[in-house]
């Protein structure tokens, strides 16, 4: 296994270190770093890196890294593992999805060294982390004022990627296009497979989004033996896979009543939400187009007619089976485990 040389670090195999690399400045002439944490286990094996926080208002991504690096049994055994907890940190201290610029990372892939700063961020993260791994994980939340089900998104028209799309076990795996600029796109030209982890809601913890993305992380890791392998404290459960999804989107302007949650069942033609004036009269209803399960919901209880409300995933299998499958998963990972470290 040869020497990894991110910035102006080596780290060797067997070697764990947490390291600054250097991005730019503030207005005040301070310095703006990006942290990244590298354990490289003594066997050779695969270079896996897990980011968070491209947009820089997903904050649950952050919590899911910082719990499973200090996870007491937490190792690797062969590879390496960089982990990488913010990567728009401008956007992390401002609270805001964007970069300074007003430019979204994820759309500014590769980058440039002397573009914008969004362009430069992006370059330094694709040539310092993403260039050096076969693989990735990529960590998620829905938008502001907006939840979603703990799902994984990936081009799963390649096996390999498909493999570690079950390995991960998320309630749901959603077949997604790669979309221009964006990290997933860049990566494609190291040769180097994303899986996108999206759970939970800008600007929220959630807990149940964090664990099953540790769990997620854990089980990819095992897969491509990385780290041993642990007793199943749980059953093996079916992997559903979307191929299409939908949003539904509001009928009518005005102070929305949800009727349905994440991870519900729907059918064609049932009413989602019902839509009213202040005064209490009944504007409109927001209806089902096609029956599936609710992936995506927005949460803010008032909206504008044609704003997207519900993220519908469709399946080929029973929705009645997938709904049923989710609230397994959900009751195994919260309610039955005590603790984080019973997760490995």
């Amino acid at each position: 296994m040869n020497k990894l040389q991110i910035g102006e670090h080596i780290i060797l195999p067997g070697q764990t270190k947490k390291i600054d690399l250097p991005v730019a400045k503030l207005y005040t002439d301070a310095d703006v770093n990006l942290p990244v944490y590298i354990v490289r286990g003594k066997k050779v094996g695969p270079t896996i890196f897990i980011s968070a926080a491209v947009h820089g208002d997903e904050l649950n991504g952050i919590e899911i890294i910082r719990r499973l690096i200090n996870l007491k049994k937490f190792k690797i055994s062969a590879g390496t593992l960089i982990a990488v907890p913010m990567v728009n940190i401008y956007g992390v201290i401002n609270q805001s999805r964007y970069m300074p610029d007003r430019r979204d990372l994820n759309r500014s892939f590769p980058g440039s060294a002397k573009g914008s700063l969004a362009a430069r961020v992006a370059n330094i993260f694709l040539n310092e982390i993403v260039s050096h791994c076969d693989y990735g994980i990529d960590l998620h939340t829905g938008a502001i004022h907006r939840s979603n089900l703990p799902q994984i998104r990936a081009h799963l028209e390649d096996d390999d990627t498909l493999a570690l799309a079950k390995a991960f076990g998320a309630p749901v795996i959603l077949n997604s296009g790669i979309i221009d600029s964006s990290l997933r796109d860049a990566a494609v030209e190291s040769n180097t497979k994303v899986l996108l982890y999206e759970a939970g809601e800008a600007l929220r913890f959630d807990e149940f989004s964090i664990r099953v993305g540790i769990k997620g992380i854990v089980n990819v890791l095992r897969h491509l033996k990385m780290m041993p392998k642990g007793r199943s404290r749980t059953k093996e459960i079916t992997q559903f896979i979307a191929n299409n999804s939908g949003w539904v989107r509001a009928s009518s302007s005005g102070i929305v009543t949800h009727h349905y949650s994440l991870g519900d069942q729907v059918k064609k033609g049932e009413v989602l939400a019902s839509i009213g004036s202040p005064y209490g009269e009944v504007l409109g209803e927001v209806i089902a187009n096609k029956s599936g399960v609710i992936i995506g919901k927005q949460n803010i209880p008032l909206v504008q007619e044609g704003e997207a409300m519900y993220h519908i995933a469709y399946f080929k299998e029973d929705d009645e089976e997938i709904a049923e499958h989710i609230e397994i998963v959900e009751e195994e990972l919260v309610n039955n485990i005590d603790t984080h470290e019973e997760l490995l």
